[in-house]
């Protein structure tokens, strides 16, 4: 059985490129697979291996400077949902492209699963999806609004030019997959003067894992990005596969890919 860890971080990392080598050498020698991702903010990736392999990456993350609280989403499959390892130095662990946002000064209120339909469920609450367009489209939160992004950097400017409809002082709440894009956003909200901004711990996978199927409000399955694809409810492995021609998710056993409209047997 193969063991997927999920995880981020916001933490400051004075020098990221001097991290990279010793955690790239870890990961290969444990025969870790995945994408790890480190800058100045902090870490995010997700992999996979062994039970034994992902604790001691794990605990080698942990003794970071400001990571002994990394945040990490576990699953299991029967197979290696990645090729290879790869660890990067990027600009950002999640691109938000706006100067000056940072999770670990000043960042939204978080809200538990078991707490979570009461928030959504008020009528004054203002429930914004952050994920990406082809996220949204195979599954989201009832009454959610779609912000139609490519990518996480278009979220700014969508807030910006949709934040008047709602007042001076709207009550705002925020989801993503995991957990780590509503860190940035509602720390880039808090930064727009937005006070009452809260987001869903642990993200939409903490929520599948926790709240039973009967009880919850979430419709259809949360993409995930290996190759599972989806999941659904119980975190179980979702219906979909992935269009080689545009890479959208398709559900299982279609003939054509509804975005491009490939046909799934030779895209």
């Amino acid at each position: 059985m193969i063991k997927i860890a999920a995880l981020y971080q916001f933490a400051p990392f004075e020098d990221p490129a001097a991290i990279k080598p010793p955690l790239l050498n870890l990961c290969a020698a444990q025969g870790i697979r995945g994408t790890l991702l480190l800058a100045r903010e902090g870490v995010n990736g997700t992999i996979a291996g062994s039970a034994d392999g992902i604790d001691a990456v794990l605990d080698h993350i942990r003794a970071l400077p400001g990571c002994a609280g990394l945040d990490v989403k576990y699953a299991q499959t029967d197979t290696m949902p990645f090729q290879r390892m790869k660890v990067r130095l990027k600009k950002e662990i999640v691109t938000l492209k706006v100067p000056g946002v940072d999770p670990s000064r000043d960042v939204g209120r978080y809200v538990a699963p078991e707490d979570w339909n009461a928030l959504i469920s008020d009528p004054d609450t203002i429930l914004i999806d952050t994920r990406n367009d082809y996220e949204v489209a195979i599954g989201t939160f009832r009454g959610a609004i779609d912000p139609k992004t490519h990518s996480f950097g278009e979220f700014p400017d969508w807030f910006r030019a949709n934040r008047a409809q709602w007042g001076p002082n709207p009550k705002v709440a925020m989801f993503c997959t995991g957990g780590i894009r509503c860190e940035k956003s509602t720390a880039f909200l808090r930064a727009e003067g937005i006070a009452d901004v809260a987001h869903l711990k642990g993200g939409i996978l903490n929520y599948l894992e926790k709240i039973p199927a009967e009880e919850s409000l979430w419709d259809g399955e949360c993409f995930v990005f290996d190759e599972r694809v989806s999941v659904g409810h119980g975190v179980m492995l979702g219906q979909h596969g992935m269009c080689a021609a545009c890479g959208w998710p398709v559900p299982s056993g279609s003939a054509r890919c509804g975005h491009c409209d490939a046909d799934m047997c030779t895209a």
